[in-house]
């Protein structure tokens, strides 16, 4: 038998909307609302050390905040002695840590994605999806925007996309191909 969820309610800053920059590329927004929105985390287990400024939160993690929600099976906050954090999600072996948020800008539209592993850098602003990453944006349920890759990041101070074919961030020859899928203008997209 599992243990009891336990729910633990953290002000952690905007980590999970920053970590969610990587899906405002090509003007593309998260719904502003859910940055003034609680963000709740559930785990089956939660762990904070003082001493080292690491939380750890594992066992079916998920992060809800507005219309933001994460699942993964791990993640791990840490805070460096300037304050500012580092966070690492990942999935199970086999599996992918999940992301889906509503954007402004109409009434049924999304992003989703995922990914094994994702990272975000609080200072430098800096986000990764690492290894078999897709990200999909959507209008109700049709895909308008695709990106796939084994590298996909997003440098929110310069605002640059990158996508690289190996989870080492280094293109490498022959590692495989970044695919953008893009949809034709719809005649309702296009008034």
């Amino acid at each position: 038998m599992r243990p009891e969820k336990k729910t633990v309610h953290l002000a952690l800053s905007s980590w999970m909307l920053a970590l969610m920059a990587l899906l405002s590329v090509s003007s593309v927004h998260a719904e502003k609302a859910d940055s003034l929105k609680e963000m709740t985390i559930e785990a089956d287990q939660f762990l904070n050390n003082g001493k080292t400024n690491v939380s750890t939160f594992s066992g079916d993690v998920v992060v809800v905040r507005g219309t933001l929600k994460v699942r993964a099976e791990k993640a791990v906050v840490t805070k460096s002695a300037d304050e500012f954090q580092h966070v690492v999600l990942t999935a199970k072996p086999g599996a992918k840590i999940t992301f889906r948020q509503k954007r402004d800008g109409g009434p049924d539209l999304w992003v989703e994605g995922e990914s094994e592993k994702a990272e975000y850098d609080e200072k430098t602003e800096f986000v990764k999806f690492l290894s078999r990453a897709q990200i999909r944006y959507l209008d109700g349920n049709k895909v308008t925007q695709q990106q796939e890759g084994e590298f996909l990041s997003y440098d929110s101070k310069n605002d640059v996309f990158v996508g690289v074919n190996s989870s080492s961030g280094q293109a490498v020859s022959g590692g495989g191909r970044i695919k953008t899928t893009i949809q034709p203008r719809t005649e309702k997209q296009a008034n």
